[in-house]
C-alpha cells in the first residue's frame, strides 16, 4: 500500500501494549510508512495519543479492559495470543488485519467502531444487591463446566493453549464433573427494574456471550451483537458426557442451538444463583464466584475495525 507525503509527515503518537511473548520488535509493520511515535506500555493519560494498539489475546486485553476504558481511545487488538476470539469477532483473524486497520486509521479512513462490553457484578448472598464495582469482560463469561475447562486449559503450555487448547481440555474436566442446580432471572424489558425467574434447572453449563465466538473459534452464540445492548445467554442443561463429547464439534459450526437440552437467550441483563458458590470464568480468566449479575456496558470501547 503506498502512502502520500503528506500522511509521511505527520506525525502520530500511539500505545503498545505487549503481552506474553510480543515486544516491540513487533511493532516494524505497523510503522512502515509512517512516522510515529510509541508510548511502550499502559499509557497513565490519553493527551496526545491517537490510538492503543494491544499485542495479545483476549487474557491480554482482559486484564487491560478496565484502563482502556477509562482512557476512552479507539482500541486496535494485534492476534498474538493463545486465544483471540476478540479479534476474531471484528474480522481481524490475522496480524496482517491488524497492519492494514492501522494503515487505514492513520490516513483517515474512519473505521471505528463503538461496541459493548459485558460486566459481571458480585451480589450479596444475603440481600440480592450488587456490590460494585463490576468487572467488564469483551467476550463471553461463564459459569459450570466452561469453568472447569478454562481453568485446565490455562494450565497448559502457551503453545498448546493456542491450537485447540479449549477442545484438548473438554475430556478431563468431563471426568469428574457433576451437573449443578442454576437460576438464571432476567427482567421483563430493558428498563424493568424487576427480575422474573426465567430458568431453574440442573445445567451442565451457562454462558454469557457479548462476542459470537470463544473458546478458539467457537460459535457459542451465533447470533450475538457487540452493538446491541444485550447478551446472549447459552444453557447447556444436564446432557449426557458422551453425547455432549458427541455433539461438541457442532458448537465451531454454531450447529448446537438445535439440540434438546440447550436454551437460549437474549436479554439485557440476567441474575446467576447456584445451591453452592460457583467459579465464573470471562475471557478465559477467573473473575469471581456466583452469585452474580451480568449485563452490558452499552458503547463502552472504540475499536479500530479493518
Amino acid at each position: 500500500m503506498s502512502f502520500s507525503g503528506s500522511l509521511v509527515a505527520r506525525k502520530m503518537r500511539a500505545a503498545a501494549i505487549f503481552g506474553l511473548g510480543s515486544s516491540t520488535r513487533d511493532l516494524k509493520p505497523f510503522e512502515q510508512g509512517l512516522n510515529t511515535e510509541w508510548v511502550i506500555g499502559q499509557p497513565g493519560d490519553p493527551a496526545g495519543l491517537a490510538a492503543i494498539l494491544v499485542f495479545g489475546g483476549d487474557g491480554t486485553l482482559h486484564r487491560h479492559l478496565g484502563a482502556l476504558v477509562k482512557l476512552a481511545l479507539p482500541v486496535l487488538v494485534v492476534p498474538a495470543g493463545s486465544g483471540n476470539d476478540f479479534a476474531r469477532a471484528l474480522a481481524l483473524r490475522r496480524v496482517g488485519d491488524s497492519v492494514a486497520a492501522w494503515r487505514r486509521f492513520a490516513s483517515g479512513g474512519g473505521n471505528v467502531r463503538t461496541i459493548d462490553l459485558g460486566l459481571i457484578t458480585p451480589l450479596d448472598p444475603a440481600g440480592g444487591a450488587l456490590i460494585p464495582p463490576g468487572r467488564q469482560f469483551s467476550c463471553v463469561a461463564g459459569v459450570g463446566l466452561d469453568g472447569e475447562i478454562s481453568r485446565r486449559a490455562n494450565a497448559l503450555p502457551r503453545w498448546l493453549r493456542g491450537h485447540g487448547g479449549y477442545a484438548l481440555s473438554l475430556p478431563g474436566a468431563l471426568l469428574g464433573f457433576r451437573p449443578f442446580h442454576l437460576k438464571l432471572s432476567m427482567p421483563q424489558s430493558d428498563a424493568a427494574g424487576e427480575f422474573l425467574l426465567r430458568s431453574q434447572q440442573p445445567v451442565t453449563a451457562a454462558v454469557f456471550a457479548n462476542t459470537p465466538v470463544y473458546g478458539g473459534g467457537m460459535r457459542i452464540a451465533p447470533r450475538a451483537l457487540m452493538d446491541d445492548g444485550q447478551l446472549d445467554v447459552c444453557v447447556i442443561r444436564d446432557i449426557a458426557k458422551l453425547k455432549l463429547l458427541g455433539v461438541f464439534p457442532s458448537v465451531y459450526l454454531g450447529k448446537h442451538l438445535g439440540i434438546r437440552e440447550v436454551e437460549y437467550y437474549v436479554t439485557p441483563r440476567v441474575r446467576v444463583e447456584t445451591e453452592q458458590p460457583r467459579e465464573v470464568y470471562a475471557d478465559g480468566e477467573y473473575v469471581c464466584r456466583t452469585p452474580v449479575e451480568v449485563g452490558v456496558a452499552r458503547g463502552a470501547l472504540q475499536v479500530v475495525v479493518p
